[in-house]
């Protein structure tokens, strides 16, 4: 009688031990899944730049707004300046260690005024890929300008440069030189945005400043290749060549050096290399003209 009541008690213990240890378990499985969403909360809030949300999240950490900035600049350092030198780079997509090279190559030079990106300094219109390429042109002694390229318009890219460097269509004046800098990637666009824009062009040919004498285009893609709206190519030359003493056009995209009058109307079209070839172009206009090279580095 008593071995079976001993028994059925330890039976019963067992039972209870057993359950206490699977609640065990079980809280100690909900404590540890508790702490783990807590602290990728914590991150999340307090560890924003340990985490990238999204490539294309269009959240930016450092210096924004350069385009005006570095416009305010090259304007007072070169008013009043007869001669402006200028250097070219552009398709830097994915070449950081070509751009870092560039941007020494420029700074041992002590003869330049500012330097013009042609465009896509992205590959796949991801946040960091302007990030990091920012980062690297901030090392330039001179300031800086980079047109949007049309693999900078890919996914939220656009959105990306507007916030790092402001309106995609922009003009600053050197000297006695206007530069109409334009987006022309009209194949990622819907015609609700208008590349060219044709607008901006009017606006800046009624409004060109007094002191203006030439003025030299700049674009990543140039009329008749593929990207551009060519249904209006004609209409762009036009509008170029009621400009005041049009020196040039200069673009990128193609990743070649090229010298091209694109309309045999006497307006020769310049086209950059990438920036893997190793080589920039620079630029010296004068009241009488303009000298071009192509330089390695």
């Amino acid at each position: 009688m008593n071995f079976a009541r001993f028994l059925y008690t330890f039976q019963h213990l067992l039972i209870y031990y057993i359950d206490y240890y699977l609640k065990m378990k079980k809280l100690l499985l909900f404590n540890i899944k508790f702490i783990t969403i807590v602290s990728l909360f914590s991150l999340s809030i307090y560890g924003c730049n340990m985490i990238n949300y999204h490539p294309y999240d269009s959240l930016i950490d450092g210096k924004t707004n350069i385009t005006k900035t570095n416009i305010a600049r090259i304007e007072k350092a070169t008013a009043g300046k007869k001669t402006i030198k200028f250097a070219m780079i552009s398709d830097t997509q994915g070449w950081y260690d070509d751009t870092e090279s560039a941007v020494k190559a420029l700074n041992k030079r002590n003869d330049i005024d500012f330097v013009i990106h042609g465009g896509d300094q992205s590959d796949f219109g991801v946040t960091q890929e302007f990030i990091w390429m920012r980062n690297r042109f901030e090392q330039l002694n001179v300031p800086y300008v980079c047109i949007i390229g049309n693999h900078d318009c890919i996914g939220s890219g656009s959105d990306v440069y507007r916030k790092i460097y402001g309106e995609d269509n922009f003009a600053f004046t050197a000297g006695n030189i206007r530069f109409i800098c334009l987006n022309t990637n009209a194949m990622e666009y819907d015609y609700s945005h208008p590349v060219p824009d044709f607008d901006f062009i009017e606006n800046q040919r009624n409004n060109m400043p007094d002191s203006v004498i030439t003025t030299i285009f700049a674009m990543h893609v140039k009329p008749k290749d593929f990207q551009f709206n060519n249904n209006v190519a004609n209409i762009f030359e036009r509008y170029i060549n009621e400009f005041p003493g049009v020196q040039f056009c200069i673009y990128g995209h193609n990743h070649v050096i090229a010298a091209d009058d694109v309309f045999e109307d006497g307006i020769i079209y310049y086209g950059c290399a990438s920036i893997n070839k190793r080589t920039y172009l620079l630029f010296t206009v004068k009241e009488d003209g303009y000298d071009y090279e192509v330089v390695e580095f």
